[in-house]
């Protein structure tokens, strides 16, 4: 039987808290197929679980007041497009960002991102696209010649 609208979204956003907050990440194992999960970024970046983990990870350790939220969403089967917002205070060096390590500016930073995610029968994130605007994200940063 598959999952309704209102588990599948309450997945998502449970999963998004999980990876912005940095807690419980026995749970947040939960919401991927950890073996099978695909992540693809803007300008060609690829990532599995692992890797998708330690981009959070960096996240976590650049920003702190980190919040999620999720607009727009929108459900058909088991794929999900969505609106989301993830904000942070920049106050340590960001290892993962898109020019490369770049040092704390100290100012709050807002991700305006579209992502699109494919679900598995289970309820289990499987795959990911994300869209964003990588010259106001780097501008934010402070990133040179951003």
């Amino acid at each position: 039987m598959p999952l309704a609208r209102q588990d599948l979204v309450a997945r998502l956003i449970r999963a998004g808290e999980l990876e912005v907050s940095g807690s419980a990440p026995e749970e947040v194992d939960s919401y991927f197929d950890t073996e099978r999960f695909r992540f693809h970024g803007p300008d060609g970046f690829e990532a599995d679980y692992l890797g998708l983990t330690r981009y959070f990870g960096s996240v976590r350790a650049a920003f702190d007041e980190r919040s999620i939220r999720r607009g727009i969403i929108v459900v058909e089967g088991l794929a999900v497009a969505c609106q989301t917002w993830i904000e942070g205070r920049f106050v340590r060096e960001f290892t993962h960002s898109p020019a490369g390590p770049l040092p704390p500016n100290g100012q709050r930073i807002v991700w305006d991102l579209a992502n699109f995610f494919r679900f598995d029968e289970h309820g289990r994130l499987v795959e990911e696209w994300v869209r964003t605007d990588y010259r106001s994200f780097l501008r934010q940063l402070g990133a040179p010649g951003r």
